[in-house]
């Protein structure tokens, strides 16, 4: 085939080396086998619980191994600051490929760059935070939220079905999260979108996932039934302890007690046979702590350690709320004391915990997802929004606005405020341990707020929490023994420096 060039030119239309015959059987390149110069990840967090086991967790990587006491004193020279040369098999692969040890020329920081700009920019991803209804049926005593407006619009929901099928050709996953308000109180517009949302993402094979924040009161089975044939399938149900102290803590709109309706829904719930997952958030002050492991009894006690029914303990604080002042909330070191306690019954009494440091999953696991470009609260009037905390409450949180025609209009100045890359102008976040989990972005809002760091609790409590974790049985944890170690790097023989 000619390209239509003169043949007085002397140019070859193909490369020399293309017409070479290949060497016989020539080898493809590899490293396995070769001795390399091995480093501990500057994103190792180590841990000796009190029978002297080796607990390690890699932020960057979201993997977490338990040694024994008879293997931690040859695993933690593997992991000496000085670095050693050994082949990559054995317990030394086993720690490479955990994360544990990297090649002595990995730039782990410019890894954690990258993988931020993957993630962040991406545009085949649209999250939905969507206010169902930004009134409510309840009065929590906590509440920060001002109830000005009820169901979402019609013309709204008409909006958000123009952007998504705008979108359909290109996204490859679409996440639905019904907020409010209490979203049930607005069933109108669940039962306009949800069904459209599923249909969409079957027809064009967008993966799709859809949750729900709620108090439980309106979810009878048939509200329920609907909700999983609509595949929201995870729920997140505040139970403030036992009957007394919830409906102090959690009345209805005119006073009324909710304790025993919630329970009774969660119950007919937990008899259904599909796969769902409720996450019962605990909401502590110094009050109702004292009385957590009669209310971890009764969880025990209703749903048998069903493992979709997961627990979380949250402390009050003061967000905003008219009854601020009046709140009992727990000081800083107290209130993670008692979280750490409060999972330590849990664990006893074998009640799965929605957020133990074994289950992130490494890189961006703990970024807000105000933080995220792709993710939006969309408000009853159309209004964009960013966090929960803050909704139209604060000017910088409103970022746009929906259009009827499935647009979105956004003030770029306040839509980047929420979205920066803030780790990289942070010295703070770079020399932080588990910034490859959070960025940076645990909360933006603290930043915005205070212009501090919003860090992730695990950069204090990542090695109690460790410890904890490591109490607890886990028939999946693999058991890593040092006689598969290379030749160089076995049981009692230090590594190469």
């Amino acid at each position: 085939m000619t390209l239509g060039l003169s043949n007085r030119f002397s140019i070859l239309q193909q490369s020399p080396h293309d017409l070479e015959p290949d060497p016989v059987s020539a080898p493809v390149p590899s490293e396995d086998g070769q001795a390399q110069r091995w480093l501990p990840s500057r994103y190792n967090i180590r841990a000796v619980t009190d029978d002297g086991r080796l607990v390690i967790w890699n932020s960057f990587k979201g993997s977490m191994s338990v040694f024994g006491a008879a293997q931690r004193p040859d695993v933690e020279a593997l992991l000496g600051k000085k670095g050693f040369s050994a082949r990559p098999q054995g317990i030394v692969q086993y720690l490479v490929q955990r994360g544990f040890l990297v090649k002595e020329e990995t730039n782990e920081y410019r890894r954690i760059q990258l993988g931020f700009g993957r993630e962040q920019y991406r545009n085949d991803i649209l999250q939905f935070i969507l206010l169902a209804s930004e009134d409510c049926n309840f009065r929590c005593t906590y509440c920060y939220e001002d109830f000005a407006r009820g169901t979402m619009k019609p013309w709204v929901r008409d909006g958000i079905k123009k952007l998504v099928e705008k979108r359909q050709g290109t996204l490859r996953q679409l996440s639905v999260n019904w907020f409010g308000g209490e979203p049930l109180y607005g069933f109108e517009a669940i039962e306009d979108l949800a069904p459209f949302f599923l249909e969409v993402a079957e027809r064009n094979s967008i993966s799709f996932t859809s949750a729900m924040t709620t108090n439980a009161y309106l979810m009878t089975p048939d509200v329920a039934e609907k909700l999983l044939a609509w595949e929201v399938r995870k729920f997140q149900i505040t139970l403030d302890g036992l009957e007394e102290d919830h409906d102090r803590s959690r009345p209805g709109r005119h006073g009324e007690a909710t304790f025993a309706t919630i329970l009774e829904n969660l119950k007919s719930l937990s008899r259904r046979s599909e796969d769902y997952t409720v996450i019962v958030r605990y909401n502590f002050d110094r009050q109702n702590s004292k009385r957590a492991p009669e209310f971890l009894d009764m969880i025990e006690r209703e749903f048998h350690r069903d493992p979709r029914f997961k627990v979380r303990f949250r402390p009050v604080g003061q967000w905003g709320g008219p009854n601020d002042a009046q709140l009992d909330v727990c000081g800083a070191d107290e209130k993670a004391d008692m979280e750490r306690r409060m999972k330590r019954e849990a664990r006893k009494r074998g009640l799965t915990l929605s957020d133990e440091i074994s289950s992130l999953s490494g890189l961006g696991s703990q970024v807000c997802y105000a933080a995220r470009p792709y993710n939006f609260i969309v408000g009853a009037t159309g209004k964009l929004m960013k966090c929960t905390l803050d909704l139209d409450k604060n000017d910088r949180n409103v970022v746009g606005q929906l259009s009827e025609q499935g647009e979105l209009i956004l003030d770029q100045d306040k839509f980047a405020m929420w979205t920066e890359p803030a780790f990289e102008s942070d010295g703070k976040c770079k020399k932080c341990v588990v910034l490859p989990a959070c960025q940076g972005v645990y909360c933006p809002l603290v930043r915005i707020d205070r212009n501090e760091t919003g860090c992730s609790p695990l950069r204090m409590s990542a090695k109690k929490e460790l410890i904890e974790a490591a109490q607890t049985p886990d028939p999946s944890r693999r058991k890593v023994m040092l006689k598969d170690a290379a030749p160089g790097v076995s049981a009692g023989l230090p590594p190469s420096s």
